[in-house]
């Protein structure tokens, strides 16, 4: 079985996502103290990155196993027959030591000593595994019942920012929190955009999400909201540490913003590539934002 299969499950385009919310926990981190410890950046990094892709084979078990994915889905590969049963939960078991491997040492590292502070966010970690996996795999997944936004929202946006840049600075008494809401609102975007393209099938198998209850029009309109909560959710960040008209320069990347969403209209008419295509860029945007943001408030501070 070739890398490029393993790759191809790993679903890169999704990544920059676990990217994004752990660069920002680290960069406004750096933006408040000027401190910043490399080790924690680069294993709050890593962590991330491995548990997203924990979470894409999970859910391409998980769809496999419960009856969404069929064989015309020849962009997953359980479904399409290119890894086995066995071999994927083989390689979910792996990811999962790797992650509590990664993830024992970036709080060992961070926080020194096995204090409550220690054990609350390993407890906070094991649960990020927990619901990586039970999005869709299990008899009872959440993501088959309308949970999997808020799900999003929780753990690559509060978490993933406020988890980092706690790690880094030992507080969380801090306006970051409106960074960690617009992450947390870009990756519930990302995810719609991922519904909205999947709505006609998912209620085919009765795989209930927010587009399948709102339909398609109105899950539209849901994505502008969640779009423009994370921008407000930026500039009451800015409202709050306001120094300099710099702080605003994240406005530049709106008219990205508004060109992705006339796509993501238009993509019903295309099919499914151009849906693929408006996740991949939302998803880098996402990242992009998260850079240009912290780095616009590092020059200011």
């Amino acid at each position: 079985m070739s890398l490029k299969i393993w790759i191809q499950a790993a679903r890169l385009r999704t990544l920059p996502l676990a990217i994004a919310g752990a660069i920002a926990g680290n960069l406004m981190a750096y933006v408040e103290t000027r401190q910043l410890n490399n080790l924690t950046f680069l294993l709050s990094v890593l962590t991330g990155v491995f548990l997203q892709i924990l979470s894409n084979y999970a859910n391409d078990y998980g769809d496999f196993k419960n009856g969404a994915d069929t064989k015309e889905r020849t962009d997953r590969v359980m479904a399409s027959g290119l890894i086995s049963e066995s071999k994927m939960k083989f390689a979910i078991a792996v990811l999962i030591g790797i992650i509590l491997i990664l993830g024992i040492a970036l709080l060992t590292y961070s926080i020194g000593s096995f204090d409550l502070q220690f054990w609350m966010m390993f407890i906070f970690g094991v649960t990020g595994i927990i619901a990586a996996y039970f999005y869709t795999a299990g008899s009872n997944p959440y993501g088959y019942i309308g949970l999997g936004d808020s799900s999003v929202f929780i753990f690559f946006g509060i978490l993933a920012v406020m988890g980092t840049y706690y790690l880094q600075v030992q507080s969380v008494n801090s306006s970051v929190w409106w960074m960690a809401a617009a992450v947390g609102l870009m990756s519930v975007g990302v995810l719609n955009v991922n519904n909205i393209r999947d709505i006609e099938s998912d209620q085919q198998k009765n795989k209930i999400t927010i587009p399948v209850m709102l339909g398609y029009k109105k899950a539209l309109q849901y994505h502008v909201f969640l779009l423009v909560g994370a921008i407000f959710s930026l500039f009451i960040y800015v409202f709050t540490n306001y120094h300099h008209a710099l702080q605003l320069s994240f406005l530049i990347t709106i008219p990205l913003l508004a060109k992705h969403y006339y796509n993501l209209s238009q993509a019903k008419e295309i099919g499914r590539p151009a849906y693929n295509q408006q996740l991949k860029f939302l998803s880098l945007y996402t990242l992009m934002l998260c850079l240009v943001f912290c780095f616009s408030q590092l020059i200011v501070f």
